[in-house]
């Protein structure tokens, strides 16, 4: 029985996990425990390789267990949440669209990534710490709260020796587990040459060896360790001899051709396989959760055969679910070794780290999902709006409070947030038309409720930040918001009876309604009056060719006040011109 029930009445996904953690935890831990006071340290991990820019799919490989974490927090529970930065990992490809990288950085194919010079202009020391620093900074901003640990500290400094040498004794025992998902079986002379062919290939082609890596078999057999080469630095090796005893290996470089044999016991430059060095982690850290990605958690890959690895350190596989990728509005499946993808700094350009979490939070782990960076952000931000006023009002499901309170806060508070967040496509609309100009800015945003009128800029901030950072970066030119300087006299001569009443009928409305909730309801109103209707009347009560007429008629007011047919939202666009303009342009 869990020490500590769901301190919620949600059956939400972070929940439900955290449920499991706990009674796995308990099952482990040696003799009772039966109060908080007594219960270990749950550890739950992450693992993310700065080969490149760290994209919104990897982190979801943080924000999985940190949502877990956080709810055990909450619950009074002592958690650790391990990032393990896989620093040590080879340098695989140079990624396209990185600035400040060239086809230069194709000699470091092979080295790991603390051995590769950073990006020019850097401020860091090489790749790894160069893509890290903005992960890291990305993570403080949205609240997460974790321990991070370099595998080039842990393994140049001879932390994993013991788990190195013991797997070194064990490798026959690793061999068998791992031949059981080899598909193709061959002697070891065409297994030695076919992976110093993938080696070269490797070294021609700029790519790298798969992160699903098992260790190759060579003349001396099979080695689940791999030796950063003593000449080049890369880790095109090939271990040619082993002794258990004296702990003595060999090994050469296929790409240079450099030789030596080393005492493994005093040996700290290499590193274990993959699907060997993650199981060892498992156990090392006494990792109770940690998800998996869908690369991860097919049949025969990592996570499965870990599973079985892991007994072999004496250790247990964490539970964990299997988490789908993400994706953004309009684009393909993202990988971190190519440049370009967006990242966590991108996307807190653009949204506060609140809506940034509750993506994450509210669908499960093995549910697919997209970021907007396109126009569908401004529907996301509705969306969370009404979320949050139905919270407040207490008219929320439970599960929807539940992924709320995770997103606007952690164990430790509530996040910084938005003293007065005002709708954010109004704010995307006052920054494309105000251009920067932050004066303009606030005589709109102190008209849109004059019964409340905002005082600085200050108010609507970050809110105001992300929307107008959102326009200056992700909307293209030929769609950002020009208002004419003149009247488009040849339009407004040549308009019928009809849509020259509708004009009027607006102008003569504009002073008493001079707000964005005023203008909205003159605006949709207009077309109502002119057929007989009251302004007031709700759809139910009109005819469908109504919304036809108020399309219309807003493609009118668009053309004459920016020149196109659609633009901001007209309520917004008015309040930003002002009246004296907007009564010159209508021809007033």
């Amino acid at each position: 029985m869990p020490i500590v029930a769901q301190s919620t009445e949600t059956t939400d996904w972070v929940s439900r996990f955290a449920d499991e953690v706990i009674e796995e935890s308990e099952r482990r831990a040696s003799g009772a425990v039966t109060s908080l006071a007594t219960a270990p340290v749950i550890v739950v991990a992450s693992g993310l390789s700065p080969s490149g820019p760290i994209h919104l799919g990897n982190l979801r490989e943080v924000m999985t267990p940190h949502l877990v974490a956080d709810e055990l927090r909450r619950r009074g529970h002592q958690v650790r949440h391990l990032i393990s930065w896989d620093d040590y990992d080879r340098y695989r490809k140079v990624p396209n669209g990185v600035a400040g990288v060239d086809e230069s950085w194709a000699e470091h194919i092979g080295k790991p990534l603390t051995a590769v010079p950073a990006p020019h202009g850097s401020a860091h020391p090489n790749w790894a710490e160069h893509f890290k620093a903005a992960m890291v900074e990305s993570l403080a901003e949205l609240g997460v709260e974790f321990d991070g640990i370099s595998q080039t500290a842990q393994y140049t400094s001879g932390v994993y020796r013991e788990q190195i040498l013991h797997a070194m004794k064990h490798r026959g025992d690793i061999d068998a587990i791992l031949d059981q998902y080899r598909t193709k079986k061959a002697p070891a002379k065409k297994q030695q040459q076919k992976a110093v062919d993938e080696a070269e290939l490797e070294a021609a082609e700029g790519s790298g060896a798969a992160s699903e890596d098992d260790g190759s078999a060579g003349s001396a057999g099979y080695f689940p360790y791999k030796p950063y080469c003593g000449g080049c630095g890369k880790d095109l090796t090939t271990v040619t001899a082993y002794d258990d005893d004296t702990t003595e290996l060999t090994y050469v470089c296929t790409a240079c051709g450099f030789t030596e044999t080393v005492r493994l016991s005093e040996f700290n430059r290499g590193k274990l396989v993959w699907k060997v060095d993650w199981p060892m982690r498992w156990a090392y850290e006494g990792v109770v959760f940690e998800p998996s990605g869908v690369d991860h958690s097919s049949p025969g890959s990592s996570f499965q055969v870990g599973g079985q690895i892991v007994g072999i350190f004496g250790g247990k596989q964490p539970i964990g679910p299997m988490y789908a990728f993400v994706g953004i509005s309009g684009m393909a499946k993202m990988s971190s070794s190519r440049g370009g993808v967006p990242t966590p700094a991108d996307a807190l350009k653009i949204m506060e780290p609140q809506l940034l979490r509750w993506l994450y939070a509210r669908r499960r782990p093995n549910q697919s999902f997209k970021i907007a960076f396109d126009q569908e952000i401004q529907r996301l931000y509705d969306e969370w709006d009404k979320l949050d006023a139905k919270v407040a009002e207490g008219a929320a499901l439970p599960a929807d409070v539940a992924a709320h309170a995770r997103a606007v806060g952690t164990a430790a508070g509530e996040l910084p947030r938005t003293a007065r967040p005002l709708p954010y496509r109004t704010l995307a609309s006052v920054a494309d038309i105000t251009a920067g100009h932050e004066d303009q800015a606030l005589r709109i945003l102190s008209e849109l409720d004059p019964a409340d009128p905002l005082t600085s800029v200050d108010e609507a901030r970050p809110r105001y930040d992300k929307a107008e950072a959102w326009i200056n970066t992700q909307v293209p030119a030929d769609q950002r918001t020009i208002v004419r300087d003149e009247p488009d006299a040849e339009l407004l001569k040549s308009l019928d009876e009809a849509s020259q009443q509708s004009v009027r009928l607006l102008l003569d409305g504009l002073a008493e309604h001079w707000s964005l909730d005023g203008l909205t309801h003159l605006v949709y109103g207009v077309p109502k009056v002119q057929a007989g209707f009251s302004a007031d009347a709700t759809p139910k009560e009109l005819p469908p060719e109504i919304k036809t007429a108020q399309r219309t008629f807003f493609a009118l007011l668009y053309h004459l006040l920016v020149g196109r047919d659609t633009g901001p939202r007209l309520p917004t666009l008015l309040l930003a011109v002002g009246q004296e303009r907007v009564r010159a342009l209508l021809g007033a």
